[in-house]
């Protein structure tokens, strides 16, 4: 079984770049909270559906301290001065009834100067295997209707796709397995 907890892959960006995708630590709290308040308003509305630029010290840690069975997250770093940045991260978090769980919700995001250079695929990419290894058959997102990129990498991905659309919401549903 795949360690989640310890995952780590290199990978090569569109333009070239090399980045590290990996398991999320407590220890990325400062650089998660970095990488966020590079985010514009736009970008935490399209993610978060709201305007709040602000996490709350809890909720920083609940995003950087998963337990990688119910909640996995990964991050997309990259070296800078010697240490690393993060320039993107992607989650899933199990829910129903099932047991094992067999669907989760995914979600995503990207720093503005490294969006539509690939990330958001290869997290759904990185995403989905573990999640395959978990017994994971469906991933299931909502996606605000304006968020044109992150539909466009749910369409690309490969995978088979339903979509249902409800006022500014598209209800996406993937078939991982």
């Amino acid at each position: 079984m795949l360690d989640a907890k310890n995952y780590t892959a290199q990978e090569t960006l569109k333009n070239g770049m090399q980045v590290t995708v990996r398991a999320i630590k407590p220890a990325d709290k400062d650089n998660f909270q970095a990488a966020f308040n590079e985010f514009d308003e736009r970008s935490i509305y399209l993610r978060f559906f709201t305007d709040n630029k602000t996490f709350t010290e809890k909720e920083i840690l609940q995003a950087v301290d998963v337990d990688f069975e119910r909640i996995v997250a990964l991050v997309t770093c990259i070296k800078d001065n010697g240490g690393e940045k993060i320039i993107g991260g992607g989650r899933f978090f199990v829910f129903g009834e099932a047991n094992p769980p067999d669907k989760a919700e995914v979600a995503f995001m990207v720093s503005n100067d490294y969006q539509s250079l690939g990330i958001g695929g290869m997290m759904l990419k990185h995403l989905a295997g573990i999640a395959r290894e978990m017994g994971i058959k469906g991933f299931y997102a909502e996606v605000m209707a304006g968020n044109t990129g992150m539909l466009t990498v749910f369409k690309r991905s490969g995978f088979p796709i339903q979509l249902e659309y409800e006022q500014d919401v598209t209800h996406v549903m993937l078939d991982i397995g």
